[in-house]
């Protein structure tokens, strides 16, 4: 029987199947510390900037100033946290003993290849943008007017820098292709960024006691709405791209299962899945749940309230955000090359490391109209879905109220 017109170099001699390691743990954990403070920066400066600013504001300035300090602090030490870790990273890359050459690493930056511009640009633009933060760490400066311009400035400086990550480093031979696959990079990281590193400074402005007790109720009910619509955008772009990302790298469930990349995809996927779960329970259940208890009296502290009625829902939440964030690294070349690449090797005696890689998939009609479809109802369930949380936190809140007064009346008299 013939072999394949599609296998010029094969051999009668079968060679075993090339093998695709999982990867180092050590280089998933350099990797993992230099998302964590690239997107922890941008998620932070993100929600100071759409979610508790525009609520603190009303309020009042006290409050503005309190929560601006906390969350540009926490950003400004993720901000410059990152220069080590993406350096770290350059190092470890540049080392042939498997070691660390920070020389070579500071060496590398702008060296004249599109490599060393694109992390060159990484250092220099994270580091802007926490210089851009810094004053707003101070409470003097912190209500000030110029806190919006910072805050979008710093944005801006450390979006570019998580963006360089993914940029393209060499000259494509298909730009249209090469722009739509960077631009749903970016949609994926800068959405997985929003999400998580919101999280975590909601986490933060929770664990301390920034907002004065009379302010609670009026502060955190509109943030936590603030933060779901923005956490809802998130999970639709991250989606989205997750599904273009799939059709690119997978040729079927199937590769799932039989492949080191899909195996790792599907810890991936099934880790967002039920990170996507518990934001289910949080927007139809928590968060209703929590303004309930606001319109009905109680003024405990959220940290008091999340970690004494919700301890499962916050530690779960966290701990699923951050092994995310450290599973993504193990992802390395894609499903489809690795089970292309192991067929040939059954009918070929050629090395592993010279077997030729399959060929990108084409885009087709067909491809657009799925992609249309899958964008407008990704996007309709989650409109859909906002409304009717909102909904129910709005009869869960008047509910309580009305039985407060009650309450109040009958105490009265």
């Amino acid at each position: 029987m013939p072999l394949p017109s599609q296998l010029p170099h094969a051999l009668p001699l079968a060679a075993a199947a090339p093998s695709t390691p999982l990867g180092p743990f050590e280089d998933s954990a350099v990797a993992w510390s230099t998302w964590v403070t690239l997107m922890g920066f941008v998620g932070v400066t993100v929600l100071a900037l759409v979610s508790v600013g525009p609520v603190a504001r009303v309020i009042g300035s006290d409050t503005l100033t309190a929560v601006t300090v906390r969350l540009s602090r926490l950003a400004v030490v993720l901000g410059v946290l990152a220069v080590p870790a993406v350096l770290t990273g350059l190092a470890h890359n540049a080392s042939e003993e498997g070691g660390y050459d920070f020389g070579a690493a500071w060496n590398s930056l702008y060296d004249g290849s599109n490599a060393g511009r694109l992390s060159g640009l990484e250092v220099t633009f994270v580091l802007v943008g926490a210089a851009l933060i810094a004053p707003l760490a101070v409470r003097r400066v912190a209500a000030r007017p110029a806190r919006q311009w910072l805050l979008t400035a710093g944005l801006c400086a450390g979006a570019v820098a998580l963006g360089t990550t993914k940029f393209p480093d060499e000259v494509p031979d298909d730009w249209g292709r090469s722009s739509f696959e960077t631009l749903m990079w970016m949609l994926h990281l800068l959405g997985g960024a929003v999400w998580l590193g919101g999280v975590a400074g909601l986490a933060l402005l929770a664990l301390s006691r920034v907002v004065a007790p009379a302010d609670r109720a009026a502060f955190w009910s509109p943030v936590i709405r603030r933060f779901s619509v923005a956490a809802m955008s998130c999970v639709a772009a991250i989606t989205l791209s997750g599904l273009f990302l799939y059709w690119g790298h997978v040729d079927g469930p199937s590769q799932l299962f039989t492949t080191m990349y899909g195996r790792v995809l599907g810890v991936k996927i099934l880790i967002f899945g039920a990170l996507l779960l518990l934001g289910v329970f949080n927007q139809f259940w928590l968060h209703p749940r929590v303004d309930a208890l606001r319109a009905a009296g109680d003024e405990r502290p959220l940290r008091t309230l999340l970690v004494r009625e919700f301890p499962v829902v916050i530690t779960v939440e966290t701990l699923l955000g951050t092994t995310l964030l450290f599973v993504a690294p193990f992802l390395h070349g894609s499903a489809r090359n690795q089970a292309f690449q192991a067929d040939m090797a059954k009918h070929s005696t050629v090395a592993s490391d010279a077997l030729p890689k399959i060929a990108d998939k084409q885009v087709s009609t067909s491809t657009w109209v799925w992609g249309t479809t899958e964008t407008i109802a990704v996007i309709a369930v989650m409109i859909v879905g906002y409304w009717i949380s909102g909904t129910i936190a709005r009869r869960r809140t008047a509910a309580a109220s009305i039985t407060a007064g009650i309450l109040g009346d009958l105490v009265e008299a």
